[in-house]
Formats: structure tokens, sequence, C-alpha cells
């Protein structure tokens, strides 16, 4: 049997146990009265506070899902144009079946309303920006090169790396096309340094680069880019091309 001495020395643990734990609801629920006081008393103040945060956040909500929405229509619309723009054109003399089109300047039209449709629709999208650089591939294969100028310099100014490289690319082809072979010589110079893009590796501006170098009777400098590419991509498909180009020189 416990002896009393040992029966007063737990009893007074338990109790300093219980009177701490009373201790520490009385706290907790002076704590919580409080907190539900001050609520009602500035019920207003803490509405006013967090009702504009939940709208916000309700706008963000609705706004992400009309974006994705928007998005996903006009990627819709872009592929069918670039469908129409890749579309194969019909045997000469055969009629055209369907998918095909009579001619290049036909295909383009077809094309180039669907992309001004994405322009004039998703203008704020990204989808916009790769339509753009479309309409300045059509409007060149229509003849319209003022106006492929203006749609391949607005593509150029995208956030898009790749898009951006595509279009200046494109941009330097329409420039020596046009007779404006500085301006050209120039954006291939800056498509070629660095390593380019994954759409335009700088081995491919070098190589148009001295496509036009030879055009314009340079040849010692087409040489000596020809020359650089296949040293420089031995095993790669710019580095065969250059290596063709070279003993045509010779």
């Amino acid at each position: 049997m416990a002896s009393l001495g040992s029966f007063s020395g737990n009893w007074k643990e338990i109790v300093d146990s219980q009177t701490r734990h009373a201790l520490k609801q009385d706290k907790f629920v002076q704590a919580t009265q409080g907190s539900v006081s001050w609520l009602a008393e500035n019920r207003a103040a803490v509405l006013r506070y967090l009702i504009p945060g939940v709208i916000l956040i309700a706008l963000a909500i609705v706004a992400g899902v009309v974006y994705a929405q928007r998005s996903r229509a006009a990627e819709t619309v872009l592929g069918a144009a670039i469908d129409v723009y890749s579309a194969p054109l019909a045997q000469p003399g055969a009629p055209a079946e369907a998918g095909t089109y009579a001619s290049t300047a036909d295909r383009a039209r077809a094309a180039h309303k669907l992309f001004q449709q994405i322009v004039d629709q998703y203008k704020m999208l990204p989808q916009a920006a790769k339509a753009h650089y479309f309409l300045g591939l059509t409007d060149e294969d229509l003849g319209n090169n003022a106006a492929a100028e203006s749609e391949l310099k607005q593509a150029a100014s995208a956030w898009n790396g790749n898009l951006v490289s595509l279009a200046n690319y494109a941009l330097a082809g329409l420039y020596h096309q046009t007779g404006r072979d500085a301006l050209a010589v120039a954006l291939y110079q800056q498509l070629s340094s660095g390593k380019g893009t994954s759409a335009v590796p700088a081995f491919n501006a070098e190589l148009a680069l001295a496509d036009l170098y030879s055009a314009e009777g340079k040849k010692e400098q087409a040489m000596a880019l020809w020359a650089k590419v296949k040293d420089e991509d031995k095993s790669g498909a710019a580095g065969e091309i250059a290596a063709q180009k070279l003993p045509a020189q010779n």
C-alpha cells in the first residue's frame, strides 16, 4: 500500500497538472473570446479588407479560365491555317483534288484569310504573333512585299525567341529579293552570332549569308563562310551542304 508521503507527492503533481491545464484552458478561452469580441467590433473593417481580396481572387480565376479557352480556340484556328498553308499543290495539268490548290497564290490567299482571322480575334495572345509571321509569308507569296515586311517586323517584335529568329530570317530573305542586301547581311550576321536558336541555328544563317555573298560575286567571303561551316559542323547537315558548295567554287 502506498505511503501517505508518496500519495501526497503524487496528488500534488496531479493538482499541479490540472491547474496548469485549467490555466491553459482559461487563456485559450480568453484569447478566443478576445478575438471574437474584436471581430464583432471591427466586422465592417474586416469585411472591407476581405471582400476585395476575395473578388480579386475570383476575377483572377475567371480570367484564367477565359484565357485558356481563348488560347485553345486560337490554337485550333492557327493549326487549321498552317494545314492550309502547307497543303500540296495540284499536279500540273491535273484538276485540283480535295485538300490541294491549283497554285501557290491560291493556297496563300486561302491561308491568309485564316491567319488574318487570328490577328483580328486573338490579337493579345501568342498565337496572333505567330499569325503575323505567316501573314508575312503569305503576303510575300502574293507579291505584297510592303505588307509582308510590315507583318514580319511585327512578328520579330514578339517575346518568343524562336519566332523572332524565324521572322528575321524571312525578313532577310525579303530584303535580298527586293535589292536591299545591306539590310539582309546585317540580319544574317545577327542570326549567326552565338549559337542561334533551335528554329534558326547559326549555321543556317551563315549558309544563307554565304549564298548571298556568292550571288553578289563576293566569292572569297562566300568560300570563307562555307569552309567555316564545313569545319565546325563536320557531322551535321549544314556542314554537308557547305562541303558540297566548296568544290563548285574551285
